[in-house]
């Protein structure tokens, strides 16, 4: 049989490794353990359940919920069937759920517990075209009568049923696949507009698997640890393709709240995560290390400029002197192996980020530690990646080379194209978006980017988003905020200056962070509005704004501010559920206050509805200060 479909790579997996341990879960403080024989069953047994309730080839399962290995078993059991999967992404309004699923024609919705049944529940008259609502976790849900609704082992009890009156249905189904099948229908993040659900193919997925485990092998039994949410290309990209085409052993956390504890407790060896995750490990370290004792403080600044210094040489790909060798052992024997022991990296043969840009002062305090950190660049379009650095070429300023069958230019607007065998097969129901994006033959990515001297790929920002001061000097909001993110005290920015006199941001607090620091100077505080608008935290955050300006041009330098008076929201659709920023919607919303801030005001009043999960929406109002840097 030709391993040109993910259910084809589960069955060879099943049949060569068989009892080694393909997933593993932690419930109830204990981590339980499924073989690639028992994967591949659930599979089986789940997919021949959904025979039974009237899944038929081409249709679409809709999955939401936490990252489970029931998650695993509804996709695969979609795909052996000749059906495509649909993630959505667990924190997703009722609204929002009932776009996706509808618009993806989804026949059957497969959900993780209560809350989510709920939502489903509450649009039950915006599907007319779900047949039935599968959950996995059942507490909570004896009392539900609804007959829409049937538990997952039941599926799979009445899957085992239907083998045993046709034994031979499932592996027919299976060997009916072909690589050019739609697998699963990604809805992309919604940054501009309404999400588009971008089709991929078996032949996508599994060549993006291929090639990037061929500049980057992983071995059969390695540890991924999976807990950014399935909804996202770049966890399928490892959890599902990479996984199932190496072997690798895929780790879910008890909660999302013990993400932390798990991921030392595990110590993967790969791992990939957007820019937050990394730059909310800078902050916990940056945190601690406040709050440690002198002696720990003097430690930590007295060996850290060691790994900066070998790191910068290896950046730079000049010989490493063998004092700072034997100056980087010491220091790694002393410090950096407690961190990177502490955040659950001992073990990583490599990580990645992407999704965003990741700011250079991050990338280079990972290095410094010794973890060998690279840059992805893709999209949900090419399958997860495109392009990423080598082992021993790494450019904190770069996102790397192209990866095998990969090929990369730069159009005569200065936009990113890419050509492979994982560009997806178009948008679902949309073929004019189809036709822009592909637009000669090429994926046209909406970002802006060059070439360097070694070939690497350097990205700007997004095309739309390179900006021009009132007096012609260009620069890039992405850059100045990551920069700005690089503070443990600030949690987000949005830079502003199109065609206006000077730049401005709009800046979010990290609550935890900065709450910390006020509890240790004994500052009293009650509210996010409250804290953000202490003199003492304007102050901190003004010298965090300060710091920024001294890495940039003098005509691009911040020159008003304003704290947010409450966090930016996906549920106030400010930001994407990948937690990127939906900009055009930031700045109509906050007109008035970026207004304000190119005016002579020292204070501006804001009124703002925040609208909570439930549904119910509250009046903030409240007096911001304006900043004004010299």
């Amino acid at each position: 049989m030709r391993e040109d479909t993910l259910p084809k790579l589960l069955m060879r997996n099943a049949a060569r490794l068989g009892g080694k341990i393909a997933l593993r879960e932690k419930e109830f403080g204990i981590w339980q353990s499924v073989s690639w024989e028992a994967y591949a069953r659930h599979v089986h047994d789940f997919a021949l359940g959904l025979v039974v309730l009237g899944f038929k080839r081409g249709d679409k399962v809709a999955i939401v919920g936490d990252n489970r290995p029931e998650w695993l078993y509804a996709e695969l059991a979609a795909q052996a069937l000749g059906g495509a999967a649909v993630g959505i992404y667990q924190d997703s309004l009722p609204r929002e759920l009932a776009y996706i699923i509808d618009h993806a024609d989804a026949t059957m919705v497969v959900v993780e517990d209560q809350e989510q049944v709920d939502k489903i529940l509450e649009i039950k008259d915006e599907l007319p075209k779900v047949r039935k609502v599968v959950y996995y976790d059942p507490k909570g849900l004896r009392s539900y009568t609804d007959s829409w609704l049937i538990y997952f082992p039941e599926v799979e009890a009445l899957g085992k049923e239907y083998a045993a009156r046709h034994p031979e249905f499932f592996a027919g189904e299976v060997a009916r696949g072909q690589g050019e099948d739609v697998a699963l229908i990604a809805y992309t993040s919604g940054t501009t507009g309404v999400p588009k659900g971008a089709m991929l193919t078996h032949c996508n997925l599994i060549s993006m698997a291929k090639n990037l485990l061929a500049i980057d092998p992983l071995e059969e039994g390695d540890d991924f640890l999976s807990f950014l949410p399935l909804a996202w290309v770049g966890e399928q990209m490892l959890a599902v393709s990479a996984a199932l085409w190496a072997g690798v052993t895929v780790n879910f956390p008890e909660e999302p709240e013990t993400v932390r504890e798990n991921l030392r407790e595990i110590g993967p060896h790969v791992m990939f995560s957007p820019p937050r995750i990394w730059e909310d490990m800078v902050s916990r370290v940056m945190v601690k290390i406040e709050d440690a004792s002198f002696f720990k403080r003097f430690v930590y600044r007295l060996l850290m400029p060691v790994g900066y210094r070998l790191a910068d040489c290896r950046f730079a790909k000049k010989p490493v002197p063998f004092w700072l060798r034997l100056g980087y052992h010491i220091a790694d024997f002393i410090l950096f192996s407690a961190i990177k022991d502490h955040l659950g990296l001992v073990r990583l043969k490599r990580a990645y980020t992407g999704g965003a840009a990741l700011g250079p002062d991050v990338f280079r305090f990972f290095h410094a530690l010794g973890v060998n950190l690279k840059q992805i660049y893709g999209q949900t379009e090419i399958a997860g990646i495109s392009v990423t650095h080598r082992d021993g070429d790494v450019k904190g300023h770069t996102v790397g080379l192209p990866i095998p069958e990969t090929e990369i230019r730069i159009g005569e607007d200065g936009e990113i194209l890419s050509r492979s065998p994982s560009v997806f097969i178009g948008y679902y129901k949309n073929p004019e978006a189809t036709a822009q994006t592909l637009a000669g033959g090429w994926l046209h990515s909406g970002d802006a980017g060059y070439l360097d001297e070694n070939g690497h790929l350097v990205v700007i920002d997004r095309l739309k988003d390179v900006m021009r001061l009132a007096d012609g000097s260009i620069f890039s909001p992405q850059f100045i905020e990551n920069k700005l993110k690089f503070s443990p005290y600030v949690r987000e920015a949005v830079v502003i200056g199109k065609d206006r006199p000077y730049v401005v941001a709009l800046i979010n607090i990290d609550m935890y962070n900065t709450g910390k620091w006020a509890e240790k100077r004994q500052l009293a505080y009650t509210t996010y509005i409250d804290l953000s608008q202490k003199p003492e935290v304007l102050d901190l955050v003004t010298g965090e704004v300060l710091r920024v300006n001294k890495e940039l041009p003098e005509p691009v330098r911040i020159k008003k501010f304003v704290i947010l008076h409450k966090e930016l929201d996906a549920d106030d659709e400010e930001l994407t559920r990948t937690r990127k920023v939906r900009r055009r919607f930031v700045e109509e919303k906050y007109r008035s206050l970026i207004e304000a801030l190119y005016a002579d005001q020292e204070t501006v009043g804001v009124e703002s509805r925040v609208r909570y999960r439930d549904g119910h929406e509250a009046l903030v109002s409240t007096a911001l200060k304006v900043i004004t840097l010299a």
